[in-house]
């Protein structure tokens, strides 16, 4: 069976385009694949109620229900725009959480999985609102404000955040530091790194045998690209369905 990786969807509206492509996408692995996994972003935002007051993401997550109910096992890292993901994930969809990143045993071989926004290391900004926002403090505070708030923060601080897109991308440059990063947990032992995050589409070996692998996932926006692993071979690929 073969086991799926994707991330940044950013969904918002179940009108929107990526979204109904995601639903077909994901209808789509009931009975061929065997562990969904979610490198964050998923939602453009979520923190975890003890409801799910997010009612235009009631049809992704029936589709992720029923993915469950089927056997497929769903494993989520947390994004810089979904954390805390709260009892939805972890008590009705039995998902297994990381809120940063891990390695696990993927056919023998040690496989890398992150979000990707802790990366960059010189982005101190950004690491300091994560370590503010993704504390345990601020997963117990967070619920407890009224939903209409926290999705106008959020809303507020995405906008923020999309005005300063062009300007980061002029000033780093992901894929070197993502390269990088990878090449530093190869160096510690890792044979693979999958990533999210910079909704940069790439697959790229190294090495004798091009045994070592970096996956950056692209995104679920405009080009829906996913990776999948099947019979211990890892490939990027796009749905179009």
């Amino acid at each position: 069976m073969r086991k799926i990786f994707i991330a940044d969807a950013h969904l918002r509206s179940e009108g929107d385009e990526n979204y109904r492509t995601l639903l077909r996408f994901l209808a789509s692995l009931e009975g061929n694949t065997d562990t969904l996994f979610i490198l964050g972003d998923l939602f453009e935002f979520w923190v975890g109620y003890r409801t799910v007051p997010f009612s235009s993401y009631h049809p992704v997550l029936e589709q992720l229900r029923q993915l469950a109910a089927s056997g497929v096992r769903i494993v989520y890292f947390e994004g810089n725009h979904d954390f805390h993901m709260g009892p939805f994930f972890c008590e009705t969809l039995r998902a297994e959480v990381h809120p940063g990143p891990a390695i696990i045993d993927l056919d023998g071989k040690r496989v890398f999985l992150c979000h990707g926004d802790q990366v960059n290391s010189m982005d101190y900004g950004y690491r300091f609102l994560r370590a503010t926002l993704h504390n345990s403090l601020s997963r117990a505070l967070i619920p407890l404000a009224p939903v209409a708030l926290t999705s106008y923060i959020a809303d507020r601080m995405s906008r923020q955040s999309n005005k300063k897109h062009g300007q980061r991308q002029a000033r780093w440059d992901y894929a070197a530091i993502l390269r990088e990063f990878a090449a530093a947990r190869f160096r510690e032992g890792c044979d693979v790194v999958v990533a999210g995050h910079f909704h940069l589409p790439f697959l790229e070996k190294y090495g004798n045998g091009k045994k070592r692998q970096l996956l950056s996932l692209g995104d679920w926006i405009s080009q829906f690209s996913y990776g999948e692993w099947l019979d211990g071979e890892l490939s990027l690929k796009s749905y179009r369905p």
